[in-house]
């Protein structure tokens, strides 16, 4: 069985080691513990591997984060995956840091890597796991939070929460969504 895991992000180094990339970084910790590298594919760095049984393909579009929609829906024709077995890996302010939820299918909540593979495939029924980011900023300072640097703190916590992240992905693939949400939310 096959699974697209997307982790959205913003390509370029300005943007490594920020909040807005964690899904970047879920998808790279899989890749790094499944010993598997990222290659340049047509709208994203795209790798995969298989684990019991299951054939995960990990993207990280290459198209911003705002047009993430255009790369998840070429990935999800092109490999033939239903929407079931899509999981996208985002960031979240309205969750506190290191909070993680998965949801079956939901709203976009405001983000706009959501909205736009909402708009792309037509419905929002598809799984998403939300990486808390905190909102821990002043009036007018939400986009300096979000694309600014983790701070010491949650550095120092951020590889534990990744590796959660990660075997809350290959568990939505491996025992399903249900389960998973039962184990992990």
């Amino acid at each position: 069985m096959n699974y697209l895991i997307v982790g959205l992000g913003n390509i370029g180094d300005e943007y490594d080691n920020t909040r807005h990339n964690i899904g970047f970084d879920v998808v790279d910790a899989l890749a790094q513990k499944h010993e598997v590298e990222f290659k340049l594919e047509r709208l994203a760095y795209k790798t995969n591997f298989k684990f019991k049984g299951r054939n995960f393909h990990l993207i990280k579009p290459t198209t911003f984060m705002n047009l993430s929609g255009k790369s998840v829906n070429y990935w999800m024709q092109m490999l033939k995956i239903k929407q079931p077995n899509i999981l996208i890996i985002v960031d979240d302010l309205n969750l506190d840091f290191g909070k993680l939820r998965l949801k079956a299918k939901g709203s976009d909540a405001g983000h706009n890597g959501l909205k736009d593979i909402n708009l792309k495939l037509g419905n929002n029924n598809y799984a998403r796991l939300r990486f808390g980011i905190g909102n821990d900023f002043g009036k007018g300072q939400q986009i300096k939070y979000v694309l600014g640097k983790w701070s010491n703190k949650e550095a120092d916590f951020l590889p534990e929460y990744i590796d959660k992240a990660a075997d809350m992905t290959v568990s939505f693939a491996t025992i399903g969504i249900a389960r998973t949400m039962n184990a992990f939310n």
